[in-house]
């Protein structure tokens, strides 16, 4: 019995996108999917970050022009901002990679990888390859163009000063380079095991208008997209906006553009081109000597019945058998997987297995419901259910709108890996890269999922393995069914309380552990220790599903055992001869599946070194910073303040200073009157500090008691020199003398949107600048107003504080004790 092997129906089947139950295309979609089969080609786009990417012109390729197109991001934001919380570095990158997988299912795009970290913004290509292992990057991208094989490259920046940031250029001089290393089957050879060398036919740069940047000519190739789809009901332009929406990390909230514009293309290298991407290139059936098969689907989709895409089951099963005789090895693969796609599609099919727990350990046995129906009026039979521990044989026949149902208790295979996202399983990171554990999983936008039952299905005579995904089911009261991932956990997961911890006057520290227990553990033993210092408390009974708190105290004579500076302690449990010291990480937003990773159960100790004056200090949220937390571990009275609260100056009195997350101005559009209220809180003796907010919808421009402008400057080499502009003055002098001591150990920057002009009322407190670059005084202003004092500070105590920078500590503390 020849059988026809199928995953989930996805729009590039070499790019797997999130998705927990096998559903149907829609009839406008199997009709692109049609015209999609017609073309043998591909268009690879490639630039440095999550929404860097032209959404537009892979909107036009992908649903217009019916191209195979993929967007190869090197990074996976990381190093961006976040105005939706307080996830930095890898767990914004895993957020901003689930976004642009959102934003791939509405536009139709595949999406790629490389291991690249986002560092942070860099002024140039130099300043980011001295981060950047550029060998390494090349290989990355030279493996996407032998696993994808585009015909043609679209880079979005130039290699130069011009694309406005060092990551940008990076990936365009990577891009090129990779395109003449790609064919070369004597370059990367361990690619070879698994795809052939590989040479696209041209390398382009998709020219643009960036405000005051130009970087289209008349003299370049010209193409006319953002027509009107009626598939689609909107033009390239419309869906493009939709797209990169998504972006909600990123606040890239864009216009949807209805009409048509130009886009601009020039040649890198490769074959010159006239008229269209694709000159010179046959990208149809022609091209494997099978005009037969072309015009086979050009029948296809001339009859095809909107209102009964199953009627095209049968003309479809013919010509998958004629597929199957294509010499190519390539294109017959891939051309076989669209056109199960299709035939999986044209038949109504959705199947469904899920449980009603998130998460599961590996080895556990969990009670699953199996949902299977079809919606054509041709004959389908189920035939066999894989249960991934039973096989199951049966006969039975889906009648037409008819849902089956089995039930059946599924153990979960030990040894199953933790579901976690790939290039975050291996904590080791170096040269600004992610460890990929295994070849095959280069490139890929996350960890393939394995835990798959499988359905055997009959259709038209031949047979088909559908894989149906193990899921989370449960009914939300607002947004009705919820189906995700069936997540595999540790037995038990091992966290501190705080990742930072603070010692007491004496050198002790005192802190606590959570443990939370999937079984029953009866004796366990928690280890917290670092070097020669361990604590050690045996005889815990762990319960299932259950926390367990348990206190931990280092005697100062024990701290003393990890050295004289700062340190960090981690934790572990052993029971039953195995250990377990990964610390779980749930992220959750609307917008994007529920996702997990893991790390080392660690928390970092910081030797206190500083003094503040103020006891009693009110936050005022912005776009989510660790500032409240970390006040509060450092013995502060933090409360976060509400609209009543900033309605009334008189409320605030009881406050000794009061500060404002990043961005307050942005994200929160009550800044505009709630901003008065601050500065007469100042104005009656009160202490105000301004953390940074950028240029983007600002919901007043009033920030201070006298004018000053925000620009996009900013410093970002963490160790770029500082001047202290007035040595003497008391921000840098009470209660902590503030040294250059103190500017070092920085992470990733010094600050951002600096200020560069202010009323002569204002203090600048610093100097400093990127190398080549002129001075910035305008990080830090300070004032006096009336009986208070108002600070502006544009320096990145968002990602300082986190680090436990004790420089940055020390600063912000002299900030918020300046009234006092």
């Amino acid at each position: 019995m020849r059988k026809i092997f199928l995953f989930l129906a996805t729009i590039l089947t070499s790019v797997s996108l999130t998705a927990q139950q096998v559903r149907p295309a829609t009839s406008a979609e199997v009709y692109h999917e049609l015209q999609q089969l017609r073309h043998l080609t591909s268009v690879l786009y490639v630039a440095a970050h999550p929404d860097d990417e032209n959404t537009r012109l892979l909107a036009w390729l992908v649903n217009e022009k019916n191209i195979r197109t993929a967007y190869l991001s090197l990074t996976r934001g990381d190093g961006g901002q976040n105005i939706l919380g307080s996830e930095q570095g890898p767990a914004l990158g895993l957020i901003r990679t689930h976004e642009l997988m959102e934003a791939r299912k509405l536009d139709g795009a595949g999406q790629f990888f490389s291991r690249a970290i986002d560092f942070g913004f860099s002024k140039n290509k130099e300043e980011t390859f001295n981060h950047w292992n550029e060998y390494l990057l090349t290989n990355d991208v030279v493996w996407v163009m032998r696993k994808f094989r585009p015909d043609v490259v679209i880079c979005r920046f130039p290699p130069d000063a011009r694309a406005g940031h060092g990551q940008h250029a990076a990936s365009a001089v990577i891009a090129a380079k990779a395109f003449k290393l790609a064919g070369d089957k004597m370059q990367f050879t361990e690619h070879l095991h698994y795809y052939s060398a590989w040479q696209p036919k041209r390398i382009l740069f998709n020219s643009y208008r960036f405000g005051d940047r130009n970087t289209t000519a008349e003299d370049q190739l010209k193409l006319t997209v953002g027509q009107y789809m009626p598939q689609m009901g909107m033009g390239a332009g419309e869906l493009a906006g939709l797209s990169r929406s998504v972006h909600k990390s990123q606040g890239a909230g864009t216009p949807s553009v209805a009409g048509v514009q130009t886009e601009y293309f020039k040649l890198v290298d490769g074959d010159t081109l006239s008229k269209a991407l694709w000159d010179g290139i046959d990208i149809t059936w022609n091209r494997v000597a099978r005009p037969d098969i072309g015009e086979e689907v050009q029948s296809i989709i001339a009859q095809y019945d909107y209102k009964h895409p199953d009627e095209s089951l049968p003309a479809l099963i013919a010509l998958r058998k004629k597929i199957a005789t294509v010499n190519d090895d390539y294109w017959r693969k891939e051309k076989l997987e669209e056109i199960d796609n299709i035939i999986l599609h044209c038949t109504g099919l959705l199947a469904e297995l899920y449980t009603n727990r998130p998460q599961a350990i590996a080895g556990a046995s969990l009670p699953f419901t199996l949902h299977v129906i079809a919606r054509g009026h041709n004959t389908i039979r189920l035939t066999a259910i894989k249960w991934i521990d039973k096989d199951t044989a049966m006969n039975l026949k889906i009648n037409t709108d008819s849902l089956l149902s089995f039930t059946h208790v599924i153990s979960v295979p030990a040894g199953t890996p933790l579901t976690q996202p790939y290039w975050l399983a291996n904590a080791h990171m170096e040269e600004a890269l992610f460890s990929i554990p295994a070849d095959t999983l280069a490139g890929l936008p996350e960890t393939p999922n394995n835990l798959n039952a499988t359905i055997t299905l009959k259709i038209g005579g031949e047979y088909f393995d559908v894989k149906v995904p193990l899921s989370y089911k449960k009914l939300d009261p607002v947004k009705g069914d919820v189906v995700e991932g069936l997540r595999i956990v540790p037995d038990v997961t091992v966290s501190f309380t705080a990742g930072l911890l603070i010692t007491q006057p004496d050198g002790s520290v005192a802190t606590s552990i959570r443990l939370h227990s999937y079984k029953d553990v009866p004796a366990a033993t928690l280890t917290v220790g670092s070097g020669k210092l361990n604590v050690t408390v045996a005889n815990l009974h762990l319960r299932a599903d259950n926390d367990t708190i348990v206190p931990i105290f280092i005697s100062a004579a024990q701290s003393k055992m990890a050295g004289t500076g700062d340190y960090f302690v981690s934790a572990q449990v052993t029971a039953n001869g195995k250990t377990y010291d990964k610390e779980q990480h749930i992220i959750s937003y609307s917008h994007i599946p529920t996702l997990q990773y893991f790390t080392d159960a660690n928390a970092k100790v910081l030797r206190k070194n500083w003094k503040c004056t103020v006891k009693k200090i009110a936050y005022v949220e912005g776009a989510g910073d660790y500032i409240p937390t970390f006040l509060r571990l450092a013995g502060l009275q933090v409360d976060v303040l509400k609209e009543a609260d900033l309605t009334d100056a008189a409320r605030l009195k009881q406050y000794d200073a009061i500060i404002t997350g990043v961005r307050s101005v942005n994200v929160e559009k009550r800044m505009a009157w709630w901003m008065p209220v601050l500065l007469n809180y100042v104005q009656n003796g009160g202490t105000l500090v301004m953390q940074y907010n950028t240029l983007q919808d600002m919901s007043t421009t009033k920030l201070g008691p006298y004018p000053f402008t925000l620009t996009d400057k900013r410093v970002t080499e963490e160790n770029a020199a500082v001047t202290f502009l007035h040595p003497e003055h008391k921000l840098l002098n009470y209660p902590n003398k503030i040294t250059q001591n103190d500017m070092t150990d920085w992470v990733q920057e010094r600050g951002l949107y600096f200020a560069t002009k202010w009323d002569a009322h204002y203090t600048p407190l610093f100097r400093m600048n990127d190398a080549g670059e002129d001075p910035q005084d305008g990080s830090t202003l300070y004032t006096p107003y009336g009986k208070g004092q108002y600070i502006y500070t544009s320096l990145s105590f968002f990602r300082q504080l986190p680090a436990g920078n004790k420089g940055a500590i020390r600063l912000l503390m002299n900030m918020l004790s300046a009234g006092k």
